[in-house]
C-alpha cells in the first residue's frame, strides 16, 4: 500500500513537472518573441518617422523651387519611398505603396494641418494648393513586408503578428511673421527690404541669369540656372532719397547695428524693440520705419554671406525720405545674395540676390496663403 502511494506520489510530481516545464517554454517563447516584437515595432516608428520627415522637407524644396502642390508631393512620395527602403526592420528593407492617388487610407498621404502643435489634429486633402503636411505609414503584414514572425510561439501554432507605424511632419507655408525663437537665437533676417512691384516682375519671370549656386561646391560661379536675379540696389521706391534698409529694433540703428544684423542676424534685443515678434496685423501688413539706404559701409559684411540664405521684407508702399520713411511690409522672401558691388557709379552699383529657400526659427503661422515665399519653418513631427 505505501509502495502504491509512493508511485502515485511520484507520478504526480512528473506531470506536474511536465507542467511546469511547457508553462516554463511558453513564457520564455512570449518574452522572446515579445521583445522581437518590441523591437520591430521601434524599427518601424523610426522608418515612418524618417520617412515623414525626408519626404516633407523634399515638398518644401520643390515647393520652393517652383513646382505645383501636386508635382512636389509627387517627388516627395518618391522621397518617402526611398527613405523606408533604406531603414530596415527585422534586418529587411521595407517598402510602402506610393499613393499617387492621395487616398485617405495609402502609405504616403499629403495634406493640410490647421495647427502643427495638435498631435491630433485632422489631416485635410480637400484642397492641395494649401497641403503643409505628410503622413508616412509603414506595415509589416501578410498583404506588404511579412509578419513580424513569431520563433517559440509556433509551437503553439502562432506564426506572426500585424505590425503599423504611422508618423506625420508637417510645415509652415505661410509665414505671418517671427518671434524670437524658443532658444533665444538670431533670426537670419536682413534689414532691406525689397519692392513689391520688383518681386512681382521677378515671379512673372523677369530677371538676369548672370549666376548660380553650386550645391556640390557650396559656391557661386558664373553661368545660368533655374533662378533668375535681381538688383537689391537701388531701386526707384517713389520716395527721396535711397530706399531698402529698414529698422529692425531701435529707429536709430546705425550701421554697425546693420552691418551686425547682416552677419550675425536680427537678435532678441532687437526684437524687444517691437514686443518680441515681427507680425502682420489683421490688414496683413507691418510697418517699419525706414533709414538712409544701404551704403558702401557694409558691403565688405553682404560680401562675407554671399551664397547664404536670408529672409528680407517685401513692401507694397513707403512714404517719406530718408530717416523718416516708413515701409508698409507685406511679405516675407527668401534669398541668396549672389553678388555685391557698392563702390564707383551709381549705375554700376547692385546687390544681386536670387531666390533661396530658408527655414527658419521663431516662425509664427500665417492663416493668409502669399504672405511668404521660399521661407518655411523647420520641419516638425507633428505625430
Amino acid at each position: 500500500m505505501k509502495q502504491h502511494h509512493l508511485q502515485t506520489r511520484r507520478g504526480a510530481i512528473a506531470i506536474l513537472t511536465a507542467l511546469l516545464s511547457v508553462a516554463l517554454v511558453g513564457m520564455i517563447a512570449f518574452c522572446v518573441d515579445l521583445g522581437y516584437v518590441l523591437t520591430a515595432k521601434e524599427e518601424l516608428q523610426r522608418t515612418a518617422d524618417a520617412a515623414a520627415m525626408a519626404a516633407c522637407w523634399e515638398y518644401a524644396q520643390n515647393l520652393s523651387e517652383g513646382y505645383d502642390s501636386a508635382d512636389a508631393a509627387l517627388m516627395a512620395r518618391a522621397v518617402a519611398s526611398e527613405y523606408v527602403g533604406l531603414n530596415d526592420v527585422n534586418g529587411k528593407s521595407m517598402s510602402i505603396g506610393l499613393n499617387t492617388s492621395n487616398g485617405a487610407d495609402g502609405d504616403i498621404v499629403f495634406g493640410y494641418v490647421e495647427n502643427l502643435g495638435n498631435g491630433g489634429a485632422t489631416l485635410q486633402t480637400q484642397n492641395p494648393d494649401l497641403y503643409n503636411a505628410v503622413r508616412v505609414r509603414v506595415s509589416k503584414s501578410s498583404a506588404i513586408n511579412g509578419q513580424v514572425p513569431y520563433f517559440f510561439a509556433r509551437i503553439f501554432g502562432m506564426q506572426g503578428q500585424d505590425l503599423t507605424a504611422e508618423a506625420t511632419a508637417g510645415i509652415v507655408r505661410d509665414v505671418n511673421g517671427f518671434q524670437t525663437p524658443a532658444d533665444n537665437s538670431n533670426l537670419e533676417l536682413l534689414p532691406f527690404a525689397l519692392d513689391l512691384d520688383t518681386w512681382n516682375d521677378l515671379m512673372a519671370g523677369n530677371g538676369s541669369n548672370s549666376w548660380k549656386w553650386d550645391e556640390a561646391t557650396g559656391q557661386i560661379v558664373p553661368g545660368s540656372d533655374a533662378e533668375l536675379e535681381i538688383n537689391l540696389y537701388p531701386q526707384g521706391t517713389g520716395s527721396p532719397g535711397n530706399r531698402g534698409t529698414v529698422d529692425v529694433g531701435s529707429n536709430n540703428n546705425s550701421t554697425a547695428d546693420i552691418s551686425r544684423q547682416i552677419v550675425h542676424g536680427v537678435s532678441p534685443n532687437d526684437l524687444a524693440y517691437h514686443d518680441g515678434n515681427l507680425t502682420f496685423d489683421n490688414n496683413g501688413e507691418l510697418f517699419l520705419n525706414g533709414d538712409t539706404g544701404i551704403s558702401a559701409g557694409v558691403k565688405d559684411e553682404l560680401a562675407s554671406i554671399k551664397g547664404q540664405p536670408r529672409i528680407i521684407p517685401v513692401f507694397s508702399t513707403v512714404q517719406g525720405p530718408g530717416n523718416n520713411a516708413q515701409y508698409t511690409i507685406v511679405k516675407w522672401f527668401g534669398v541668396r545674395i549672389m553678388d555685391v558691388k557698392l563702390t564707383g557709379p551709381m549705375s554700376k552699383k547692385h546687390v544681386t540676390i536670387q531666390a533661396a529657400p530658408i527655414t527658419a526659427k521663431g516662425v509664427v503661422p500665417g492663416e493668409t496663403s502669399g504672405t511668404s515665399d521660399h521661407v518655411y519653418s523647420t520641419v516638425v513631427l507633428i505625430k
